[in-house]
């Protein structure tokens, strides 16, 4: 679920220069991640905290689990959902 709503949100912020501005803008506050979401959910994507912080743990699991015994250390910014985000919307 959470992934759709991010994906959601990449895809209007990359086509709406607001909504782009507005989510860079929680990057300086002093709980971006926090005020990340509360904006997202105001503007009617399904994005908490929670979720947003157990996604990345939940893909560098998997990413781990997936070469049998071969990945024994995470990769270093793999787990960071909310990072991953940004690099997206940044870059367009």
């Amino acid at each position: 679920m959470i992934e759709r709503e991010l994906e959601r949100l990449l895809k209007d912020a990359k086509s709406d220069a607001a909504l782009k501005s507005e989510l860079i803008k929680t990057r300086e506050s002093e709980e971006p991640v926090e005020d990340f979401c509360n904006l997202a959910r105001e503007k009617g994507y399904e994005i908490y905290l929670g979720e947003l912080f157990s996604l990345g743990l939940t893909e560098n699991d998997a990413k781990l689990r997936s070469v049998n015994g071969g990945g024994v250390n995470p990769i270093e910014g793999w787990d960071d959902a909310y990072e991953q985000f940004f690099t997206s919307l940044l870059w367009t």
